[in-house]
């Protein structure tokens, strides 16, 4: 059942409309979005669908056909941050985001369903925040541009739901077009679209979702933000993205916590990468991004120490398989890594990867195609 035919079975009458936001996988730029620097996402084809309407009486009712579960029945003036832990936490601090702003949203009825894979790292809840905010901006007509619409959905998981995320999430699910990576600059939130056309060079980047998600993740990302920001006090700076590769040497010199120390090498290494990445793509070599992409995952993994055996299983064995270039992508300690493949080895490259998992006794991954794709947008 589609979501337009869930809505009217749910709440006995047609949706306004119907909207879409991706999920999205990030080719280079890890945790140096809160630094102010660099990330280079790209947006999947699976995506976070909602069929809405509008409310007049205050009251938001939130249904989603991939959670067991009655329809959800908030009231707009009743929304308060933290309150709320179940999925529904997502859309409703968008509502309460909006209305922090000064946009008069008066209820909703939503309908949502999503293939944005939960728990792999490709911000599924990011999905969800987005098509909620441009639904909500295309039925109340408040004329938000995308990069507005992620900064409010960014403040809905900042403050809504407590996740201390940064704006690359968002903004990929936002403002990414077809065909395209986005060069996100985090400090001033300009971005830009890189042309991405894999299909073209005879090439794929594949993601394989390890579905394996480590306790040890729990409150990482916290304490590596905070070892960042201390790095960046420091060295007298705002954020580490102020610290000039060519003088990360000299940086690191000055720093006395080896922890921090690791931190800081590698985000500003990986801003290099992200640079250097499109200087590659913009000089039409995109076959010579794979060994910075697996530059970035050995950083990732000794430097940030977020990695775990599954990703660098996926990593090796890939690379070993004849690959290009692999990394593990989001956050760490589980999730997905992507590997940058010639077309006519996906088939080998995903065979050795899935025995290699068998042989270590783990799950099977889930391995599917990233095709740069379309941002949100109205589906009818």
């Amino acid at each position: 059942m589609g979501v337009r035919e869930g809505f009217e079975e749910l709440y006995g009458t047609a949706p306004e409309g119907v909207w879409a936001a991706p999920g999205r996988v990030n080719l280079i730029g890890e945790y140096t979005d809160f630094n102010e620097g660099f990330v280079m996402p790209l947006a999947l084809p699976h995506t976070a669908v909602a069929a809405v309407s509008r409310r007049t009486d205050g009251v938001l009712r939130l249904h989603s056909a991939d959670i067991e579960g009655p329809v959800v029945e908030l009231h707009v003036d009743e929304l308060a941050p933290l309150t709320n832990t179940s999925w529904a936490a997502y859309p409703a601090g968008v509502v309460w985001a909006l209305r922090e702003a000064g946009h008069a949203v008066t209820g909703a009825d939503v309908h949502l369903a999503s293939t944005v894979p939960t728990g792999a790292g490709l911000s599924s809840s990011a999905a969800l925040e987005v098509v909620t905010a441009l639904a909500l901006d295309d039925l109340y007509e408040l004329g938000l541009t995308g990069p507005e619409l992620a900064r409010l959905a960014q403040r809905a998981e900042n403050d809504f739901v407590g996740v201390p995320c940064g704006i690359m999430d968002q903004t990929a699910s936002a403002c990414c077009t077809e065909g395209h990576a986005l060069h996100l600059d985090c400090r001033d939130l300009s971005i830009r679209q890189v042309p991405f056309d894999l299909a073209s060079q005879g090439l794929e980047l594949l993601v394989v979702d390890t579905r394996v998600k480590h306790a040890l993740g729990d409150g990482a990302y916290a304490e590596r933000r905070e070892g960042c920001e201390e790095g960046a006090r420091q060295l007298g700076v705002s954020h580490l993205r102020d610290v000039a590769y060519e003088e990360l040497d000299a940086a690191l010199a000055r720093l006395s916590d080896e922890r921090v120390r690791r931190y800081v090498r590698h985000v500003v290494s990986d801003d290099h990468r992200v640079e250097r990445v499109i200087a590659l793509l913009d000089a039409g070599d995109v076959r010579a991004i794979g060994p910075v992409l697996t530059d970035g995952h050995a950083s990732l993994r000794d430097d940030l120490r977020i990695s775990c055996e599954e990703l660098d299983l996926v990593v090796a064995t890939a690379n070993a398989a004849g690959a290009l270039g692999a990394r593990m992508t989001g956050g760490g300690f589980g999730g997905s890594a992507i590997v940058l493949v010639e077309s006519a080895d996906v088939d080998t490259v995903t065979k050795a990867v899935t025995e290699a998992f068998g042989s270590a006794g783990y799950t099977a991954p889930r391995v599917f195609p990233a095709v740069p794709s379309a941002g949100a947008r109205r589906l009818s």
